[in-house]
């Protein structure tokens, strides 16, 4: 049996390594390697740079937002203190933090923006979420009771055109009838610093004051727009929310709550969906390698179809002729998956260089924050869409030499030699 399977693996061999018509029947199997190979690479590359888009956000996400977020029902939480004992209490939860949030707008000269104005507990937010980490300038801690400081987003402040130490105008939706009309409810402010977190949403449209200064602005006393949560696991947070909110929830009032994979659900729902639409599209270049594998077998068989007549006259069943042939269509299929897995998996790991280089190579920027959400192409390979992509590739290089071994397997010795 072990002759046999040599002898078969001999054969199959040889049959890939043609001499005749210079050669052309090993040009067109190695281009059958090629395309398996460049369609697999491919694959992995587009899949690697869409994980690494959603690892990317997520990370940017998380630093500037909660993984859960309690408010009351209309709006504000008044006995907000004993709230957050009983959540901080909570097992899995790492620290919750009251914060005080509504729209505004911002004023700087002649130029206004839209924003949305968190007030926030310097010493607690620090716990909560990364932000204090993202700050190019100034730090959380110059936010003080009474101070009025604000700080930016750095897309914010570039659009209003402030910087450290530039007063600006914020101003709440909500006012007060006067003989003169509508007049809003505003304050000056300081800017006391800049934040970048690389997300442009949150660049763009975030403002950090002091949540005693907020509270004031707003007209919420002592009470609070909510409790913000940071978990110890945020894939977490759907149900440790649930479980906080019931907690804290003595008096049966009810709170609204979220969290962060509900805030942006419809993202990354959107994100996988686009996983899946380009790995079935993108799958096409490996079913046209596969088709391109047909031909190169049929090509071989066309081609071999005297020395399969001879080896059928010396004994060899339709069997052993099949299992040549299947050799060939299996070397093709693994040595082309080998080989684009490998690329792919170089190009996924070096691609965020690579975008980089062609961009100063031709003075031009591909991502548009503004449009993305991120300036960077950041990638991360899964070994299981490495293996998903790989599976694939070897069933198809399977069932593309089904045809042609079981044609080869068919060939009649007289038929074969009448021309010959």
């Amino acid at each position: 049996m072990a002759g046999h399977v040599r002898y078969e693996w001999l054969i199959g061999l040889r049959y890939l390594r043609s001499q005749h018509r210079s050669g052309f029947v090993s040009f067109v199997a190695a281009m059958s390697v090629l395309g398996l190979a460049l369609g697999i690479t491919v694959l992995i590359v587009v899949l690697s740079v869409l994980n690494g888009f959603e690892s990317e956000i997520r990370s940017r996400m998380l630093s500037v937002t909660s993984h859960a977020t309690i408010t009351g029902l209309d709006g504000s939480i008044p006995n907000w203190r004993a709230a957050q004992q009983v959540a901080a209490r909570t097992r899995g939860v790492k620290a919750a933090v009251p914060f005080v949030e509504a729209r505004g707008l911002v004023a700087h000269g002649e130029r206004v923006a839209g924003a949305v104005v968190r007030g926030v507990l310097p010493e607690e937010e620090a716990r909560a979420v990364g932000l204090g980490n993202a700050l190019t300038s100034g730090k959380l801690a110059d936010l003080v009771p009474g101070g009025y400081r604000i700080i930016l987003g750095s897309a914010l402040a570039q659009e209003l055109g402030a910087k450290v130490g530039d007063a600006v105008v914020l101003m709440a939706p909500e006012g007060t009838a006067t003989p003169a009309g509508f007049a809003p409810r505003m304050k000056r402010f300081v800017v006391s610093g800049i934040f970048e977190s690389r997300m442009y949403e949150y660049d763009r449209g975030l403002a950090l004051v002091h949540m005693s200064d907020a509270a004031r602005l707003y007209r919420l006393g002592d009470d609070v727009t909510g409790l913000r949560l940071a978990l110890d696991d945020p894939f977490a947070a759907p149900r440790l929310v649930r479980v906080v909110a019931n907690a804290i929830d003595e008096s049966g009032r009810g709170f609204f709550i979220t969290d962060w994979t509900r805030d942006h659900s419809v993202f990354f729902r959107s994100i996988q969906d686009t996983k899946s639409m380009m790995f079935f599209i993108l799958i096409i270049l490996v079913i046209v390698a596969a088709i391109n594998l047909v031909a190169t077998l049929v090509m071989i068989v066309k081609e071999k179809q005297a020395d399969i007549a001879i080896l059928r006259t010396m004994g060899a069943s339709p069997r052993n002729v099949l299992e040549m042939f299947v050799v060939q269509g299996a070397l093709i299929g693994v040595v082309g998956t080998i080989a684009g897995a490998l690329l792919g998996w170089t190009l996924a790991l070096n691609v965020t260089g690579l975008v980089h280089a062609v961009e100063r190579m031709l003075g031009m920027q591909f991502l548009d924050a503004s449009v993305y959400l991120i300036s960077d192409l950041p990638s991360e390979v899964h070994w299981s869409d490495v293996l998903r992509v790989a599976v694939v590739t070897l069933g198809l290089s399977a069932l593309a030499t089904i045809y042609p071994a079981w044609r080869a397997s068919r060939t009649l010795p007289a038929e074969a030699l009448r021309h010959d």
